[in-house]
């Protein structure tokens, strides 16, 4: 299995003295067990636990103390208990005894020294209920689907990932880049599916696993779910996102259905909690503080832009097209620079956001807001030429700095532009497959500013 980029947030995590127990969320089949196999081999033992299992479950149920459980857990595995030895102990589905999360904050009071990492298919479905979690006792690391330098690394494409490392990249790699980019976007991040199509590079053996991952995503709703109408409610929100992701929406008759707009809005909010999708809300401001305005539309954006791709039936048009902003209104491209924004956000509170000024006489939008060394960055998503940029120059007379990107299948190169109302300012043309990359391509973008070194 290829490696995850989010193992060095792990071997961080395990080398801190003072190490809190980890909490790895994500949505079902994100890899959240494959990741913490993979850190087990920096430990002198490993302890892995099932709580869908009964002999895993049971010292958690019967246990008197901290002590006494964590005896019968090592001895139960067959392993030394030596809290002086390097051990790493992962409870896998601990939604299933919700009270361990709680015993949780006593292994840390009492047995600081072990590692402990918890995760769950359908953890997400025991937040915000009565279970006493260990606040301030625990840490947590959100994870993703596959991002594209970890797709390159699946498909042994060490020559491109090392390309997409340097900043700036070498121009010569920019078609290979761009292609393996493409297929990218037509395969997505679930680590099922781009570990099939690293063995077969054959894309019709891919549906079934879609087929079987959403039919997955439908059979959870029961245990998220009030009642059997909130069910029905929620199944709806599911399988209606795929045709609206990437557009902004209404709750009320969401995916053109008779429903409320308090139905619709329960469970969507549901099926997020899941991180099943987003709710990406904008912004109207244009510095800090970010301050999302949740009394307008949001926009969707769901887990995966593979599972998006095959219920839209849009691959085969991305198959040899030049510029994914030609495919589906554009909005592949700007789902898939979506989600590799978020790929590299680890934190529990992390999202995205986007900027709107609307007015009676018009509206302006612009796809992503991103925080960079306190500024607000915004982020067009776009073809065609950079003069047509009008809700971007409309932004950047607002914004109190100079800096403005454009992700695109062109070349990467800085332009100088000036707004109507006659403010320059510089804009970072970056092709879209170095979205990965963004933070490290903005500093490179500031120090060009700042020495004069601007491309012509």
């Amino acid at each position: 299995m290829f490696k995850r980029l989010a193992l060095p947030k792990l071997l961080n995590w395990s080398a801190q003295p003072n190490h809190k127990p980890l909490i790895i969320r994500g949505a079902r089949q994100v890899g959240k067990t494959t990741l913490v196999h993979q850190l087990a081999s920096h430990f002198e033992q490993y302890i892995y636990l099932n709580l869908e299992l009964p002999s895993d479950r049971k010292p958690f149920i019967e246990f008197n103390n901290v002590d006494q459980l964590l005896q019968a857990v090592f001895f139960l595995q067959n392993k030394s208990y030596d809290l002086n030895r390097k051990n790493l102990l992962f409870i896998d589905e601990i939604q299933e005894v919700p009270e361990a999360l709680n015993i949780l904050r006593y292994i840390y009071e009492q047995a600081p020294q072990l590692h402990v990492i918890a995760a769950g298919s359908m953890l997400e479905s025991i937040f915000n209920k009565d279970i006493h979690f260990p606040v301030g006792r625990v840490s947590y690391l959100m994870l993703r689907p596959v991002s594209f330098p970890e797709f390159l690394l699946a498909l042994d494409e060490t020559a491109a990932y090392e390309q997409l490392e340097k900043v700036p990249f070498q121009a010569f790699a920019h078609d290979r880049l761009i292609a393996l980019f493409h297929t990218y976007a037509i395969v997505g991040g679930m680590p099922e599916v781009v570990a099939q199509y690293a063995r077969h590079k054959d894309l019709r053996t891919l549906h079934p696993i879609y087929d079987s991952l959403i039919a997955s995503y439908l059979d959870d709703v029961e245990k998220y779910a009030r009642s059997d109408s909130q069910s029905i409610h929620i199944r709806h929100v599911i399988q209606a996102s795929f045709h609206h992701a990437g557009h902004r929406i209404k709750f009320e008759h969401f995916g053109h259905s008779a429903y409320k707009s308090r139905e619709m809005g329960e469970a969507l909010r549901i099926a997020e909690k899941a991180l099943l999708l987003h709710l990406v809300y904008p912004t109207t401001n244009a510095s800090l503080p970010l301050i999302p305005a949740i009394n307008k539309s949001p926009r969707l954006q769901i887990l995966d832009t593979g599972l998006l791709n095959y219920r839209a039936g849009v691959q085969k048009d991305i198959i040899g097209t030049k510029d994914l902003s030609s495919v589906y209104q554009g909005i592949i491209t700007e789902h898939i620079v979506g989600q590799e924004l978020l790929a590299f956000q680890f934190e529990a509170l992390s999202g995205l956001s986007f900027w709107v000024r609307e007015k009676n006489t018009s509206m302006a939008e612009v796809d992503y807001i991103f925080p960079f060394e306190g500024k607000l960055i915004p982020i067009e998503v776009k073809s065609g030429a950079s003069g047509t940029l009008r809700s971007l120059h409309l932004y950047m007379d607002m914004a109190p700095h100079r800096m403005a990107v454009r992700m695109y299948a062109g070349p990467l190169m800085i332009h100088t532009m000036t707004t109507p109302a006659g403010k320059s300012y510089y804009l970072l043309n970056l092709p879209y497959f170095l979205t990965s990359r963004l933070e490290d391509y903005l500093t490179w973008f500031q120090k060009q500013i700042e020495t004069g070194k601007i491309l012509p």
